[in-house]
C-alpha cells in the first residue's frame, strides 16, 4: 500500500462541489481583495473563536509579524519564545526589530516551558509567543498568569492549531492576539497562501487593519508606514466554507490520532499527550524514536511518507544562531534529532490508518 504524507487533492474532492460554486462566484463578481468574503470569513471567524475582532491576511507570518507591529513592539524590545518551531514565528519578531529569546521546551508537549519562559523575562521584554505546536495547547492559563505579572504582551502561533481549545476555549482567544496560517497543509488550510489575527482590543484590530494595507487610514491618507498583506477574495470564499466543516474534520484527526497512540505507544515510541480538557488538533502527529532515519528509510520502503517538523532547531541553523537569544536548549535538541511525523490527515482511510499504525509498529518492534 502507498500512503502519502498528505493529500490535497483528495481534501478538494471531499467538497468539490462547493468550493467549484463559490470560486465562480467570486470570479463573475469582479470584487477580488477585501470584499465581502474576506468580510463575512472575519466575522464567522471571531465568532468560532469567541472573540471580538479577526483581521484577515495574506499569510501566517504576516500573521505574526501584523500583531507585533499592532502592539507596537519594536526595536529595542525583546520577545520570548520557542526554537522548536518554523522559523516565521522568530524572523517575525526580527521583521519589527525585536530581540528574540529562546527558551527551551517541555519534555512532554513540546511546547514551551513556562517555567523557562517565566525566568527569562526581564525589564526589556514586551512580549512572549507561545506556538501551539503540531495542535496541541500550549499552557495558555499558566502562560497568561505569568505575563500578567509581568506586564508583557502574549501572541499566540496558532498556525498548526485552528479548531484546538483548552476547557472549550479556543486557541487564539486567551493572549492579546492569536496568528493563524491557512496555508494548503494547515488543519485549516486555502488553496495558497492566506492569514488571520484574532484579538480581543479594539485598538488593536484598528491599527493591524491599517497596516496590513499599506498605512492608509480612514481618510485615505498613509497614516502609518504599513505593508501589503491582504486576503483575496477567492481564499477568503474557501476558508467560509473550511470552516463550516473544521469541527468534523479535526474529530477524524482524533480519531486517527487515538488509533496511532494504541498501537504505536505498545511499540514504544514516544506519543503525543494532551492533559485533560484540551482538545488537541493534531496538525501533525508526531512521535520520538531512537532510530528516526532507518524508520524513516523502512516506512518508505513499506509505502508510508513521512516528514520531520523540525529536524534542526532554530539556534542551530546558521542565520538565527546569530540573531537569537538563548543559552542550552537541551530538550529541544532532543526531540529536533528524534522526531518524526507520519501521515495525518480527514480524507484517510480506515485501510491506510491501519497500514501507516501496524507497519510503523512492526518496524519499532
Amino acid at each position: 500500500m502507498k500512503v502519502p504524507f498528505l493529500d490535497l487533492g483528495r481534501a478538494y474532492s471531499a467538497h468539490a462541489a462547493e468550493f467549484d460554486a463559490c470560486m465562480q462566484d467570486v470570479a463573475r463578481s469582479g470584487a477580488y481583495v477585501l470584499g465581502r468574503n474576506v468580510a463575512a470569513l472575519e466575522e464567522a471567524t471571531a465568532d468560532y473563536l469567541g472573540v471580538p475582532h479577526a483581521v484577515a491576511c495574506g499569510s501566517g507570518t504576516d500573521a505574526l509579524h501584523l500583531a507585533l507591529a499592532g502592539l507596537g513592539i519594536g526595536p529595542g524590545d525583546e520577545v520570548i519564545t520557542t526554537p522548536f518551531t518554523f522559523a516565521a514565528t522568530v524572523e517575525a519578531i526580527e521583521y519589527v526589530g525585536a530581540q528574540p529569546v529562546l527558551v527551551d521546551i517541555d519534555a512532554d508537549s513540546y511546547n514551551i516551558d513556562a517555567n523557562l519562559m517565566a525566568d527569562a523575562i526581564t525589564s526589556k521584554t514586551r512580549g512572549v509567543i507561545p506556538v501551539h505546536l503540531f495542535g496541541l495547547p500550549a499552557d495558555m492559563p499558566i502562560i497568561m498568569d505569568i505575563a500578567d505579572r509581568h506586564g508583557v504582551f502574549v501572541i499566540e502561533d496558532c498556525a498548526q492549531c485552528f479548531g484546538a481549545a483548552i476547557d472549550g476555549q479556543a486557541t487564539g482567544s486567551f493572549g492579546h492576539a492569536g496568528a493563524f496560517s491557512f496555508y494548503p497543509t494547515k488543519t485549516m488550510g486555502c488553496l495558497g497562501d492566506g492569514g488571520l489575527v484574532s484579538t480581543t482590543d479594539a485598538n488593536i484590530d484598528r491599527r493591524m487593519r491599517v497596516l496590513r494595507n499599506h498605512g492608509i487610514g480612514d481618510k485615505g491618507e498613509h497614516a502609518m508606514l504599513g505593508f501589503n498583506s491582504r486576503l483575496d477574495e477567492l481564499q477568503a470564499a474557501v476558508l467560509r466554507i473550511k470552516l463550516a466543516h473544521i469541527d468534523a474534520m479535526n474529530e477524524r484527526r482524533r480519531q486517527i490520532a487515538a488509533h496511532y497512540n494504541n498501537v504505536l505507544s505498545a511499540a514504544g515510541a514516544k506519543t503525543p499527550t494532551a492533559a485533560d480538557g484540551t482538545r488537541h488538533a493534531y496538525g501533525y502527529y508526531t512521535i520520538l524514536v531512537d532510530d528516526r532515519e532507518a524508520l524513516r528509510m523502512r516506512l518508505a520502503d513499506a509505502g508510508v511518507a513521512t516528514a520531520l517538523y523540525y529536524a534542526k532547531p532554530l539556534h542551530k541553523h546558521e542565520h538565527f544562531a546569530k540573531t537569537c537569544r538563548f543559552g542550552t536548549l537541551p530538550v529541544a535538541e532532543e526531540a529536533a534529532s528524534r522526531c518524526v511525523s507520519l501521515p495525518i490527515f480527514p480524507e484517510m482511510s480506515e485501510d491506510e490508518v491501519d497500514y501507516v499504525a501496524s507497519t510503523t509498529a512492526a518496524l519499532l518492534s
